[in-house]
């Protein structure tokens, strides 16, 4: 079998294209909002990432996550095969492209997570359904390569990543994530259960139901307090209305506050 070769991870362009990232989502965004049942306890080993796919915010949402969050470490990531020719650059930033075209497609992706996951202290993040669903869409229907990951790469556990798009008091939406509960191989293997792919899928997608769940709940409490913020972007409606708010509030010789109402103090 002809070895795979994984471009060669650029640290440092993800760290200018970060800076990109977080000037774009502080423009299109109120905040990105981390709930604070925190983070995973993913340590050194193998780790996937999988979420449901709301948005084509989503990939860039992960690099944006992955630089925030877990510094240091190399992300990976399919992109379409075809649409990676016109971005190449994607490469150096862990993206691997897939021939969604082609039976054999499906082969050569497993080839090259596995290969990505065989990286030390390596991060897989992918969309489970393949396809764009609402938040909303039960049951969960994940495709079954996550699921042969699990079978295939010792020590590798799945994070279950929700993620939703809302709009709360501002004009721009708020972008909510929640990790629930780590899936780890090494638990179900000790525990005698069943490691057929098809166990592999109903785990899963209970998995992300449950965080999908969970973090549905915290979207329509509409409480900043619940979440920490990983990234604080623009608040104001703008325009005529914004600029009204400004001249009162400066002929009252009080401060201007764009948002309509502020963020409570985050609970330490």
């Amino acid at each position: 079998m002809k070895e795979v070769q994984l471009p060669a991870f650029s640290h440092r362009l993800l760290g200018l294209f970060a800076i990109y990232l977080r000037r774009y989502f502080r423009r299109h965004f109120t905040a990105v909002r981390l709930s604070r049942t925190g983070m995973p306890p993913v340590d050194d080993r193998p780790v996937i990432f999988y979420s449901n796919h709301p948005s084509w915010w989503d990939p860039i949402l992960y690099m944006l996550l992955g630089h925030a969050l877990f510094r240091g470490r190399e992300g990976y990531g399919p992109m379409d095969a075809a649409m990676l020719e016109r971005y190449g650059f994607f490469r150096r930033l862990g993206v691997f492209g897939v021939d969604l075209d082609q039976r054999r497609g499906a082969a050569a992706f497993l080839r090259t997570a596995e290969a990505a996951l065989a990286r030390p202290r390596a991060m897989l993040w992918l969309t489970i359904e393949g396809q764009f669903r609402d938040v909303r869409q039960r049951p969960v229907a994940p495709q079954p390569g996550v699921a042969h990951l699990m079978r295939r790469v010792e020590g590798v556990i799945a994070v279950p990543l929700a993620i939703e798009y809302t709009f709360w008091n501002e004009r721009l939406p708020e972008a909510l994530i929640h990790f629930g509960p780590p899936i780890v191989r090494a638990e179900v293997d000790q525990g005698g259960e069943s490691t057929d792919v098809t166990a592999w899928q109903q785990r899963l997608a209970h998995g992300l139901e449950s965080a999908l769940d969970a973090l549905a709940t915290l979207g329509q409490a509409r409480d900043p307090a619940a979440f920490e913020t990983v990234l604080d972007g623009t608040r104001g409606v703008g325009g005529v209305y914004d600029t009204w708010r400004r001249t009162r509030a400066a002929a009252r010789g009080e401060s201007f506050q764009a948002a309509h109402g502020a963020d409570p103090p985050e609970r330490s």
